[in-house]
């Protein structure tokens, strides 16, 4: 890994020896899950922290494993635990928590924890902004305003967020393999009731889950010109939860004002969007993009 990048990561790196001696060699397995096995341990200050070690099966590299990090040491919220550190040594990859019974994100959509507890959407919602948030504190702060790749990696925790599902999983059928490539074809033939965790159903503002949606759709987009910045991912994600908060009058201003016309797409036929489409909403109003490379 790259150790310019790695210097962006404001959490701790341990060596693999560090990891070893804190696991007793791996001596507790405590949980299994998509990304891999978790591992029970204490380190040299008496912390206790839960070591997940990516699975062999797992196809993501470096880059990708760089751009997770930079997301989760974003996110914090009440109801998970924080990313405290990491290890990327002898192609080993390496994620540490401290060990609490709330779990990590990803724990709490499909990991252990989300057998014990679901997380309801609000709350889902409510994780994903102060995600984005920090995201765009990072960027304000180095005065990177445009990280692309991490937008990408933004949608595909959107993504899981929406469907309680892992981003690769090898032991679904071949098509399901990937999350991303399984959720878009739903997504553009507004089918979007086959990509939401059957566990929220019926617990969620319709308008607000498709801008979520939307949001992810535009983040994943192939072309890194048409992906959206953080600050307006901010912006749509802060109008989804106050949608979803105030779901009773956010209706009655529709009828006020004779309807919204934010949305970019026609929902009938979710596509990205064209260069000659001038009036939409920011988000997914961006430039041509250049030829794939």
């Amino acid at each position: 890994m790259d150790d310019i990048v790695l210097k962006s990561i404001s959490i701790q790196r341990f060596t693999l020896n560090d990891i070893e001696i804190a696991t007793q060699k791996y001596k507790t397995l405590i949980g299994e899950g998509g990304f891999g096995s978790v591992y029970r341990g204490t380190l040299s200050d008496g912390q206790e922290v839960a070591v997940k070690v990516r699975s062999a099966t797992s196809t993501q590299g470096t880059r990708e494993f760089n751009n997770e990090l930079n997301l989760l040491s974003a996110i914090r919220h009440e109801n998970l635990v924080p990313l405290l550190g990491y290890c990327c040594e002898n192609d080993q990859q390496i994620l540490v928590y401290p060990f609490m019974s709330n779990g990590s994100l990803q724990d709490r959509l499909y990991g252990e924890a989300a057998k014990r507890k679901t997380l309801d959407w609000a709350t889902r919602l409510s994780i994903a902004l102060g995600s984005a948030r920090g995201k765009y504190m990072g960027y304000y702060s180095t005065q990177q305003f445009s990280a692309k790749s991490d937008v990408f990696s933004f949608g595909v925790v959107l993504l899981e967020i929406i469907s309680g599902r892992e981003p690769l999983n090898i032991h679904r059928p071949r098509n399901e393999w990937s999350l991303v490539e399984w959720a878009k074809p739903y997504i553009r033939n507004s089918r979007i009731d086959e990509i939401i965790d059957p566990s929220i159903k019926g617990g969620y503002h319709a308008e607000a889950m498709w801008r979520v949606v939307e949001v992810a759709l535009s983040c994943i987009e192939p072309f890194s010109a048409y992906r959206p910045c953080m600050s307006d991912i901010v912006r749509e994600l802060e109008d989804a939860l106050i949608i979803e908060n105030n779901a009773s009058e956010y209706m009655k201003s529709l009828d006020s004002f004779g309807g919204s016309n934010r949305f970019s797409v026609d929902r009938s036929m979710v596509i990205p969007p064209t260069p000659a489409q001038t009036e939409t909403s920011s988000i997914l109003s961006q430039p041509t993009p250049p030829q794939p490379r």
